[in-house]
Order: structure tokens, then sequence, then C-alpha cells
């Protein structure tokens, strides 16, 4: 029997959390906030999880437009506890990252770029 789209989009959010110790949680969204797929912490909302991340996306997007930085690829916001990673994933669907605060921030965008292509094939 054939996975479907979400089955396969958690599979390889799961993929991503298992290769990357220090995420704590992984989703992705539709670039209006619409979560598709995720793997949150237990206390973490999907629903204000998907539309923070969309505010953030806007808010980067249109940053960079004003400040000529041309198309943003990654917006990222770094707490005393951590770190929020917004990637997009082609022109419709943001991967959404949460880390702890001791992330090897190298290692996360390697994992993060190997993961938006797997995402794509989904997608």
């Amino acid at each position: 029997m054939a996975q479907t789209t979400s089955s396969r989009l958690q599979t390889v959010l799961k993929d991503f959390q298992n290769s990357t110790p220090d995420v704590e949680g992984a989703a992705i969204a539709s670039s209006d906030g619409l979560i598709m797929a995720a793997s949150l912490a237990g206390d973490a909302e999907e629903d204000r999880v998907g539309a923070m991340s969309a505010a953030m996306l806007a808010l980067g997007e249109r940053s960079a437009q004003e400040l000529a930085r041309g198309t943003v690829q990654q917006v990222y916001v770094k707490g005393n506890e951590g770190y929020v990673v917004l990637t997009k994933v082609g022109s419709e669907a943001v991967l959404i990252c949460i880390t702890n605060e001791n992330v090897k921030l190298g290692l996360l965008f390697l994992e993060l770029k190997r993961t938006v292509e797997d995402l794509k094939k989904v997608l």
C-alpha cells in the first residue's frame, strides 16, 4: 500500500530529527502557515507554530526585498535556549526546525539542505 503524502512528509521529518540529535522539533508548513506534517515537542501547538512561522517568513521576505538581499532562503532566531530555523522548501512550503542551544549549526545547515531536497521530492 502506498504511503500518503502526509505520512511521507512525516517520515522525512523523523529521519531529519534522528540524524540531528539537538533538533527538538520539526514541521513542514505551507507558506501561509498551515501545517502539513509535524513532529514537535509535547507542549508546542502546531497551529501556533505554523502561524508564527508564516509571519516570520513574510517579515524575512519583506526585509530581504527592502534591503536588496535577494530571495529569502532561511530565517533563524537565536534564543538563549536554542534556535528556530525556517528554511524554504520551494515556493509553497517551509521547513520549521526547533533546536536546543547545543546544536552545531554547520551540521544543522547541512542536514537542513538534505532534508529540503527530500521534502521537495515528496511535494
